[in-house]
């Protein structure tokens, strides 16, 4: 059985970008099934700009293509996968992992050691700007025992570290001098994962078939095509019309499947939250940081959850709610309107003739972005700019046409979360200076509680540094927290083995971790 995990958009896998690879005219569900023993499942998915899971998060076709030396089963947990065995030498700080033999990589050539260090390499590479750098800063030095073994040496303990080792390992023989922003390998990647990369027609489709010589066992299911449908309403109609067998829909959308003997719905948990996230590089946050706790008080987080989900999610107040070290003492904010007046008021700021809040004569005043072609975002921000103006803010809602400014913006949507070891999407999202702090935020305290919970195998001592994370990033927030938001997928009937207990990452991804068991009858 194999059990895939695939790690929680960013810059790869987000906007289109004209590609080379044009391979076909037009798509055709029937074009893939040649023979009437063949099976293929098209997904709808969103854009690509590249395949690149060491430098990118969270893309689902990760694990299609690609392996880690470790991987996660069902309920989260780290299980082998490239690597067969490992042992830890607490003493010299010593990860030595024991590599499966025979594995080839999709072009034949042999998978060994040398791939292993040559990637992780690559990620830590300061010219690569891998935003996972952050994953692997205590890593001293790595090294090729042999063919089928190799040691990584840390400079401090790393508690996360068998959960870093998911990442994808990438070949030596492709990658070796090459750009790790813009190589083509990346639009035609080659990876020793269950499915081998076919054809992209860019814009339109990603093709992949089975890898009949996968070492943990070949798929069932032949074929599987990524198509391209960036319009959340557009997925649902393709849905309905047989054009897509698998995709994401958005909670509004679910009444179309709910009663449909056609579809099964998977409404799935995930560690996924939205908010806002404030720009902290912007002289506006400079200048204004203390005035967040009375924007959080001034939302009404129930509401979003009402209007925008339909009520398929949970209030968020951390970013570690779905996580065994979440402290649920922390500040929530809830809707207050004159808790958020006194934190103005304590601030020196006046209300004008019009009801605004103003400070130094000025009316505070924002605006929220949200990626265009995510709906649920658009919402999102639609509606808080409305209860912020009720509040006294003058705030408006806007989609930029080219997508996020993340240098040039004073805040915008932003949406994290990982089901897995507490480290992941922590430590690099609210560390300062780490490679997915897209905020600019920083506190002093907030990376002494991340680093002393990352440097520590004891619980206890885990949890407490956690629970003062959590204290200090509610007293002077980073985002204004809205919600959890369950990933809701609609699948024809016919396919078998989606496992709709799992808990799914960033943008609902997780749900491909078991691909191989999966099977589509009667197509």
């Amino acid at each position: 059985m194999r059990k895939k995990h695939v790690r929680n958009l960013t810059a790869g896998c987000a906007a289109f970008m004209a590609a080379t690879f044009v391979f076909s005219a037009g798509f055709s569900k029937t074009a893939f099934a040649d023979e009437a023993d063949k099976t293929t499942l098209v997904y709808g998915s969103t854009d690509y700009t590249r395949i690149n899971p060491a430098m990118d998060e969270h893309c689902e076709i990760n694990v299609l293509l690609f392996d880690g030396l470790t991987d996660h089963d069902g309920d989260n947990q780290i299980i082998p996968r490239l690597a067969k065995s490992w042992e830890y030498d607490e003493e010299n700080l010593t990860y030595t992992f024991h590599l499966e033999e025979g594995v080839k990589w999709h072009d034949g050539e042999p998978f060994t050691a040398e791939d292993v260090k040559f990637t992780f390499e690559a990620i830590m590479d300061p010219a690569n700007e891998s935003e996972n750098a952050p994953d692997y800063e205590d890593i001293e030095s790595i090294e090729v025992i042999d063919e089928h073994t190799v040691a990584f040496h840390l400079s401090n303990v790393n508690t996360a570290f068998l959960e870093y080792m998911t990442k994808p390992v990438m070949p030596k023989h492709l990658l070796e001098g090459e750009d790790w922003q813009t190589s083509d390998f990346f639009r035609a990647p080659v990876g020793t994962g269950p499915y081998k990369f076919v054809s992209w027609d860019a814009g339109q489709t990603i093709t992949m078939e089975k890898n009949e010589e996968y070492f943990a066992g070949a798929a069932n299911i032949d074929t599987i095509v990524f198509k391209i449908v960036t319009d959340d309403n557009a997925k649902a109609m393709q849905l309905l019309s047989g054009e897509l067998d698998l995709a994401q829909i958005t909670p509004k959308e679910e009444s179309l499947f709910a009663d449909n003997d056609e579809f099964k719905v998977y409404d799935m948990t995930t560690s996924d939250y939205r908010g806002i996230l404030y720009n902290f590089n912007n002289e506006y946050w400079q200048e204004n940081a203390d005035l967040i706790p009375a924007i959080n008080y001034a939302i009404d987080r129930q509401a979003i959850l009402d209007a925008v989900l339909l009520d398929k999610g949970e209030v968020a107040y951390g970013p570690l709610q779905r996580n065994k070290y979440n402290n649920e003492n922390v500040e929530h904010y809830d809707y207050n309107l004159e808790k958020s007046a006194e934190i103005f008021e304590a601030a020196g700021c006046t209300q004008d003739a019009d009801g605004y809040w103003c400070r130094n004569g000025e009316r505070i005043s924002f605006t929220i972005n949200a990626t265009p072609g995510d709906q649920v975002r658009i919402d999102m921000a639609q509606i808080a700019a409305q209860q912020l103006r009720e509040a006294g803010l003058d705030v408006k809602a806007d989609v930029p046409a080219g997508g996020i400014d993340w240098a040039g913006q004073e805040c915008c949507i932003i949406g994290w979360g990982s089901p897995f070891d507490a480290d992941d999407h922590t430590y690099k999202v609210f560390g300062t200076d780490k490679g997915a702090n897209y905020s600019g935020y920083s506190n002093a305290l907030v990376d002494e509680y991340l680093t002393q919970a990352r440097q520590t195998e004891d619980e206890n001592e885990r949890k407490e540094a956690y629970a003062k994370f959590q204290e200090v990033l509610a007293e002077t927030p980073a985002y204004t927290f809205f919600c959890y938001i369950d990933a809701l997928y609609a699948a024809e009937n016919t396919i078998q083995g989606i496992d709709e207990d799992t808990v799914l990452g960033h943008h609902g991804v997780g749900i491909f971790w078991n691909i191989c068991d999966w099977t589509i009858e009667n197509q």
